[in-house]
């Protein structure tokens, strides 16, 4: 099977089970848009990915490997939404606000305030997301859940950044139980913080063992990478 017809057959099977999700919980599809997380894809199954027009919104989480991926030709000729997923060092945002459309990955003031800066010597609007922590691990980066309206509150004074939703990296576990209640803490967050009216708003929960579940409490960009390009 080649690059093309492999990457068709998973965004099918992903979609379909996105589908379903929405239906297990009475929702509306048009409102989860899938985003690729291209970080560990070879370049080949990006391209195919891409190809298909079957995806808008594409993950990175390391800027200068990014950089070097979507300012190549190949991959700047196609239209996408590029969001950074990762955590971001502030000696990079220059680079960051120059390559991305979104940088989803807030959990300081001072890291967004440097992104303000570059935003507008680009003369260009950034949308932001706050991440939120939901594991003990030390090297996953994010703030608690009760601090994150006050670091979106302070984000909506800068002026360049558009705060549009909360992103979260959900406990590794096979256990339902113990994700559901997470993601809707994380959901009812959201749901209070980022008004409807609001032409950007996304909350990113889900990654490719748990997306169905996050999809069911409420995700509307669930982030997938084995499940695309394994």
């Amino acid at each position: 099977m080649n690059a093309a017809d492999r990457i068709s057959q998973n965004v099918q099977a992903v979609q379909d089970a996105i589908v379903q999700a929405c239906r297990r919980s009475g929702r509306s599809q048009e409102n989860v848009h899938l985003m690729a997380v291209t970080k560990y894809a070879k370049d080949e199954d990006v391209l195919a990915l891409l190809a298909s027009g079957r995806v808008l919104h594409i993950g990175e989480s390391r800027v200068q490997q990014a950089a070097a991926r979507w300012n190549d030709p190949k991959f700047a000729s196609y239209t996408t939404v590029k969001h950074f997923i990762g955590h971001l060092q502030r000696n990079k945002a220059a680079q960051a606000a120059k390559l991305f459309d979104f940088i989803d990955s807030i959990d300081d003031l001072r890291t967004a305030q440097a992104l303000d800066g570059y935003a507008q010597k680009l003369g260009k609007r950034l949308y932001v997301m706050v991440q939120i922590k939901l594991t003990d691990r030390q090297s996953q980066s994010g703030i608690a859940l009760e601090n994150a309206p006050f670091l979106v509150k302070q984000l909506q004074d800068l002026k360049n950044l558009c705060p549009c939703g909360y992103l979260a990296i959900a406990p590794q576990t096979d256990d339902v139980q113990t994700l559901r209640p997470l993601f809707r803490e994380v959901k009812a967050a959201f749901d209070r913080d980022f008004p409807l009216s609001l032409s950007q708003r996304y909350l990113s929960l889900g990654m490719s063992a748990d997306f169905e579940t996050a999809v069911e409490e409420g995700a509307t960009l669930p982030r997938i990478g084995s499940r695309l390009f394994g």
